[in-house]
């Protein structure tokens, strides 16, 4: 499946299975000698009886990560396909928490994001109080940057433009800073108006994809913040748009999109 370009390897296991290692992982996500992907998504039964499934998120090195707004979107998608929901919603539990989503019936899907945290403690980040931005002293120049945690840690870089920003060599040394514990996905956004982004996002374990949902939100949060963009944005990514709303902090965000169901098979590894 995919979400705007970002994606997926979605293995159902609401009936039981055995978990791939990481090897196996990063077998299935080489695109020449496995399958390919960006993520693999796994679906298995909920823990508490406030949920409907589980689902967890394997990076393309085989590192578990704890959100993914693009792969959420597809859970649902699938799940709908499937039978596996009665109506449109769904309430999924993450390694972060429980996340709403609801399928539209021109086939878009809202994800309930929960709300972003920002202390830097929350991201986590080895800075000792919160700030709007902050600044990061490379060997090479200074970097200003916001911070957000959608369930996964976000550094948010405002840019002229997108096309010329230096997504896949400043990406990696930023996620290197000592700063970042658990590292961090880069997003470069150009800010066109106060209703439209434009973003790039390099991910952890990933590198730069087509899109991300969760970055998308930690753009749009961090702008609303620097005063830049009203509480409802379209995002332009290079799979596609998404629309990101939220109406301020202690408040969720709320992101819609699209999610494509590719093909279904088998793979001996």
């Amino acid at each position: 499946m995919h979400g705007l370009g970002n994606d997926f390897i979605v293995l159902d296991h609401l009936q039981g299975g055995e978990l791939p290692d990481i090897s196996q992982i990063r077998l299935l996500a080489d695109r020449r000698f496995g399958i390919g992907c960006d993520q693999l998504l796994l679906i298995e039964p909920a823990r508490s009886e406030q949920a409907d499934i589980r689902y967890r998120i394997f990076n393309a090195d085989g590192g578990e990560v704890s959100q993914c707004g693009n792969g959420a979107r597809c859970v649902a998608v699938y799940l709908q396909q499937q039978g596996h929901i009665n109506g449109t919603e769904c309430v999924a539990e993450t390694a972060e928490g429980v996340i709403v989503l609801k399928v539209h019936e021109d086939g878009q899907v809202t994800v309930n994001m929960g709300a972003p945290r920002l202390e830097p403690v929350q991201i986590p980040m080895l800075l000792d109080s919160r700030a709007v931005s902050y600044i990061l002293d490379l060997d090479t120049e200074v970097v200003n940057f916001s911070a957000v945690s959608m369930g996964n840690p976000h550094a948010v870089i405002t840019v002229a433009d997108v096309d010329q920003a230096e997504v896949n060599s400043l990406g990696p040394i930023i996620q290197r800073q000592y700063i970042f514990p658990e590292g961090v996905n880069v997003g470069f956004m150009q800010v066109v108006n106060r209703q439209q982004i434009r973003l790039r996002v390099y991910e952890r374990g990933a590198g730069e994809t087509l899109a991300c949902g969760s970055g998308a939100c930690a753009a749009v949060v961090a702008g609303i913040l620097q005063g830049e963009l009203d509480n409802r944005v379209n995002v332009e990514l290079s799979g596609g748009h998404l629309d990101i709303s939220w109406q301020g902090e202690g408040e969720p965000v709320y992101m819609t999109g699209p999610a494509t169901r590719v093909y279904e098979g088998q793979i001996d590894i």
